[in-house]
């Protein structure tokens, strides 16, 4: 038998053993079809991360910058259900928003949700010009005093919710535009650090909704950037 016939076989005894199972988001995103992952038993998928866009989610192509990930959790027969693990923006979305000669003033915090789900996420607000280092204080705390007022709210579904669609960045905006002109708010980057011991039976129990949007007004404003990031890019080339 020749290599190239070895080979061959190899691959098809590889897969001859597994199964496919269909990934579904959380609930709250409506159990949308995230694709599927091969696995010859399913205590293999248990803990693996999937990843997809909120466009796939929301089939808004103005969400395809935003890139979701999903913990497999649960298996349900042949269905893998998900947690949430956390989101970011993509780098090509964060390099068309920074903008040179304007304060940044970003955030991370951790938080625990009203359901015991912690996160730690990540706030930039980005001025139109340069502001005095009292200002950034003040915005800074403006953020602190919302996500926490969020937190002790809103579950983790509803959180998780208001966060990609842009609710929070919204609520940020309306108090902080006081202080200083504001070009783009927005919650760039999270991810759970902790999930309480029910977390599967939360998971199971769930039922599936459609994903409401709570996009803010001014669309504008739910735009965000990693600008810190995106001027560290640059000093480095």
């Amino acid at each position: 038998m020749s290599s190239k016939s070895s080979k061959a076989k190899h691959i098809r005894d590889k897969w001859r053993g597994k199964s496919w199972y269909n990934v579904v988001a959380p609930s709250f995103f409506g159990n949308v079809d995230l694709g599927a992952v091969p696995a010859e038993t399913t205590d293999q998928l248990i803990g693996r991360v999937v990843e997809a866009t909120l466009y796939d989610i929301t089939g808004d192509f103005s969400h395809h910058y935003l890139k979701m990930f999903f913990q497999i959790s649960v298996m349900d027969g042949k269905t893998a259900k998900t947690l949430f693990k956390g989101h970011e923006y993509s780098r090509d979305y964060l390099r068309s928003l920074v903008r040179r000669r304007t304060t940044k003033v970003d955030g991370l915090f951790n938080l625990t949700t009203k359901d015991g789900f912690k996160l730690r996420i990540a706030v930039s607000a980005l001025t139109l010009s340069r502001i005095k280092t009292s200002q950034e204080k003040i915005i800074r705390n403006i953020m602190i005093k919302i996500i926490k007022e969020k937190a002790a709210a809103l579950t983790m579904d509803q959180f998780v919710q208001e966060m990609v669609l842009g609710k929070i960045a919204s609520d940020i905006y309306n108090e902080s535009k006081q202080v200083a002109p504001l070009r783009h708010v927005g919650i760039r980057k999270s991810k759970l650090i902790g999930a309480p011991a029910n977390a599967s039976e939360i998971v199971l129990a769930a039922s599936p909704t459609t994903v409401e949007e709570v996009m803010p007004e001014d669309e504008e404003i739910a735009e965000t950037a990693d600008i810190e990031a995106e001027e560290a890019a640059d000093e480095e080339e």
